[in-house]
């Protein structure tokens, strides 16, 4: 019976962590078979290293993971983007809400200033009949 040479790495508790096959060091890191039929115990400095073996990579993953990254950085753009336009529109708003008031009081100082004018024409006007 001849076994694959593919291995999936698989990490344990460190509480079950057993001494790697090369260096009997304590390890949490498993390589295992597919069908979970072989496994063996080794370090993740032993994983990095070139000569012990190289990991099988899935290009359509690969391809996924880096347009999702993408989608994500377009729409935190896009998001950017919105964020701006509705602070400028808020700030319009206020500008013009501010200039509306500021309108709205010249008008009430002016109906104020010719309330006083025709009520001191009026109070005048008694002043000279009474005289």
């Amino acid at each position: 019976m001849s076994i694959p040479n593919i291995w999936h790495l698989r990490r344990v508790a460190e509480t079950a962590s057993k001494a790697c096959y090369i260096c009997y060091k304590p390890s949490s890191s498993v390589l295992i078979t597919p069908d979970s039929k072989d496994y063996f115990y080794v370090c993740p400095g032993h994983l990095k290293d070139p000569g012990f073996g190289s990991p099988i990579i899935n290009e359509a993953e690969v391809a996924a993971k880096k347009k999702k990254e993408e989608m994500d950085k377009e729409i935190e753009r896009v998001k950017k983007e919105y964020e701006e336009k509705q602070k400028k529109k808020k700030a319009k708003d206020k500008a013009k809400a501010e200039e509306k008031d500021s309108k709205m009081d010249e008008k009430e100082d002016k109906a104020a200033e010719k309330a006083t004018v025709d009520k001191a024409r009026h109070l005048s006007s008694f002043r000279k009949s009474d005289y």
